[in-house]
């Protein structure tokens, strides 16, 4: 088999609302799709999500730098997967999700042509997971209010997003934690917005409000500080800006610096490097989340299917498309509420309707 085409679509879903992060706001998902042809007539299809305050990626950017990476791939067999990703990382080691999208698209044409479901050619078995919700930055009635929707539409945990001052902070989950069962967990994400001081000041007063984990309370750079953190604190920590790939996990376990680490598609390179963070990781002892940037069912599908594959993958954070005012995704991840259905047909089981297709800016190599 051999690749004969490459396209790429400039992927934008527009939101119901803006949402606000301590990093910055976005107002749309401004995604990439690839999707690779073959002359045995499989196609395969990846999504990127470039969140830029993260990965330092933009869809400009991660569009042109994907031109050069299809150009790599024409008239190689897809089916070598492991010598088509190599190559791409050594062409492009940086934009991570960029290469995230050939990833997807890879080894969904890899599943495909083996005639398996994504997680059964990942060497696992179909597993219903559960996604918590996330709540962003505003103010403590409209995110307590936001917590109560959530809890009444059966939700079995609660992501809040922080990282302002100690103060407004703590206010925000008071009005949350008034509002919600004890019962219900609610877990927390400050995007590195705090310094190692306030990240301490809003954790030690957390201890009886039913705190299940703090993601990234800190600078990405600041391993001592998450260390820290864990030593003085009895909130778990997740690790998520600090890991990107396998040598980042290594470092964080060697450093006994974190409880967790989130596994995200579009941050990790894909697939291939999540499976050897979560490796290390389990290897360590230490269960990881899965989570996501702002990606569409697409994405959101490859995701599952990569946690349904992977036991040690015990966290659930794949609410992204709650957020967008459109679905244009076939096939693909089921949602029952916040139970998550993985579809049981070869490869990721999804692809992008034709028609909202056909109004995205495209470029074909090949």
């Amino acid at each position: 088999m051999k690749i004969t085409g490459v396209t790429l679509y400039q992927y934008n879903i527009p939101l119901k609302a803006p949402i606000a992060i301590s990093l910055g706001t976005i107002d749309a998902a401004r995604n990439m799709l690839v999707r690779i042809d073959t002359d045995a007539g499989l196609t395969g299809w990846g999504e990127g999500s470039p969140f830029w305050m993260i990965v330092g990626e933009t869809q400009a950017s991660g569009l042109a730098a994907a031109q050069d990476v299809a150009g790599l791939l024409i008239g190689r067999d897809p089916l070598a997967i492991e010598h088509c990703l190599q190559a791409i990382l050594r062409y492009l080691p940086g934009h991570p999700t960029t290469r995230s999208a050939f990833d997807m698209a890879l080894y969904d044409l890899t599943a495909k042509a083996a005639n398996m479901p994504l997680y059964q050619f990942l060497g696992g078995a179909n597993r219903t997971l559960v996604t918590d919700e996330t709540i962003y930055i505003n103010d403590p009635e409209r995110m307590a209010e936001d917590a109560r929707r959530i809890e009444a539409n059966g939700g079995e945990a609660i992501k809040v997003k922080l990282g302002t001052t100690a103060q407004d902070d703590l206010d925000r989950l008071a009005m949350i934690r008034q509002v919600i069962r004890y019962e219900t967990p609610i877990r927390l994400d400050a995007n590195q917005g705090w310094d190692v001081p306030t990240a301490r000041a809003v954790l030690s007063k957390l201890g009886d409000w039913n705190v299940e984990y703090c993601e990234q309370p800190i600078l990405k750079s600041n391993v001592p500080g998450l260390r820290l953190l864990r030593q003085q604190t009895n909130v778990p920590i997740m690790a998520d800006e600090s890991v990107f790939d396998a040598v980042d996990a290594i470092r964080l376990v060697r450093e006994e610096a974190v409880d967790y680490l989130n596994i995200k598609l579009s941050k990790s390179g894909g697939i291939y490097e999540a499976l050897k963070i979560n490796a290390v990781a389990e290897a360590a002892n230490m269960a990881c989340m899965i989570g996501c940037m702002s990606e569409s069912r697409l994405a959101l599908t490859a995701n599952a299917h990569f946690a349904a594959a992977r036991q040690n993958i015990r966290l659930c954070d794949l609410d992204a498309c709650f957020e967008h005012a459109e679905d244009p995704v076939l096939g693909g991840i089921v949602y029952d509420g916040y139970q998550i259905t993985i579809p049981d047909v070869p490869g990721i089981g999804a692809e992008v309707d034709p028609v909202f297709l056909a109004n995205c800016t495209s470029v074909h190599i090949g």
